[in-house]
């Protein structure tokens, strides 16, 4: 089977040298959610605040933890999704691309057995039926190592002559025996839920940690003075903030690598916007951002952001409903050549 047959997963390392990077929202805030004929929809919530929220974000790990009560007077028992970052299976096999991983929860410091929706979508056609009626997977595994088989692909051989052509039809698979190619083209929405009841008039926390699903490139658009100009940059910049000091901060690096304008990146990102489906807006909220190294550079979208250590910057918020999400920039020194 060629190489564009096996879909693999690359390291975070191993990022192409691609003008843009691709970087994923990590997660999302907590949010209730209703189990329905078509799946998990997210509501909000009449009778529960999110009292406290306090997020830490860095490229290794993200950890938030939340204070809830429930001012009804009886227990509320409701379903808690947290959305995952959308996988778009046409741009896997050649982007580098990590996902979430290592997903936990605990609930008042016990550990809460999650379950999971899969959806695969086409634009917003689901087709989830069809292909679990094909045994096609919904969501193939993040984790190819070469040799291994695409479990799609294989799927999609035993399919027979008339399944193949619908899948083509309906433009989830393309396929060319010829040429050795072969990529699914439907977008996978993961959520994670549970089942939750909310006593009256208590507090409840509750926790979720896991490693982000981190976007990167070797070699950061920024660090391009041609193409600092170009819409496309300009919009980049604006979707993480980027001033006039981030930006010197950029040239330091860039006459650091020599003048080679090699300035690796890495993004991470977070949905905050699903924190404002609570009863009320959230009573304190505090961030941290970790850049992971005191002379990586890091630049996203804030108000009254101040630095509490080498690596950290923290923003509070009171009484806040969140309008727009997180994301990220982290840039660092290019590594050292390698003698000749």
């Amino acid at each position: 089977m060629g190489d564009q047959i096996m879909r693999k997963q690359f390291l975070l390392a191993a990022a192409a040298t691609a003008a843009l990077s691709l970087g994923g929202i990590a997660a999302a805030n907590d949010s209730i959610a209703e189990m329905t004929a078509g799946g998990l929809v997210l509501k909000n919530s009449r009778n529960i605040d999110m009292l406290d929220e306090d997020l830490f974000v860095s490229a290794d790990e993200i950890r938030v933890n939340y204070v809830f009560r429930n001012q009804a007077r009886a227990d509320q028992s409701v379903i808690v999704a947290f959305p995952m970052p959308d996988r778009n299976l046409s741009e896997e096999g050649e982007s580098d691309i990590s996902y979430v991983r290592d997903f936990m929860t605990t609930v008042e410091g016990r550990a809460v057995q999650t379950q999971v929706e899969r959806k695969a979508l086409l634009g917003t056609r689901d087709h989830t039926a069809l292909l679990t009626r094909l045994g096609i997977p919904v969501a193939p595994p993040i984790d190819y190592v070469e040799g291994r088989a695409d479990p799609v692909y294989a799927a999609f051989q035993r399919l027979s002559a008339r399944g193949k052509q619908e899948l083509q039809r309906l433009k989830l698979i393309e396929y060319s025996e010829a040429d050795q190619y072969f990529r699914p083209q439907w977008t996978l929405k993961e959520t994670y839920y549970w089942s939750q009841t909310f006593p009256a008039g208590r507090d409840l926390r509750i926790q979720h940690r896991y490693k982000p699903g981190a976007g990167g490139s070797v070699g950061s658009v920024l660090a391009i003075s041609s193409l600092r100009n170009d819409p496309e940059t300009r919009r980049y910049m604006r979707e993480y903030c980027v001033d006039q000091a981030f930006m010197g901060g950029v040239e330091r690096l860039s006459r650091a690598s020599g003048g080679s304008q090699i300035v690796p990146e890495t993004t991470v990102g977070y949905i905050l916007k699903t924190g404002a489906n609570w009863r009320a807006p959230i009573r304190n909220f505090r961030l941290v951002v970790d850049k992971g190294r005191p002379d990586n550079l890091v630049s996203f979208c804030g108000t009254g952001v101040r630095k509490i250590s080498p690596t950290r910057f923290e923003m509070r918020r009171t009484n806040w409903r969140p309008d727009r999400d997180l994301r990220v920039l982290i840039l660092s020194p290019a590594p050292p050549m390698a003698p000749d």
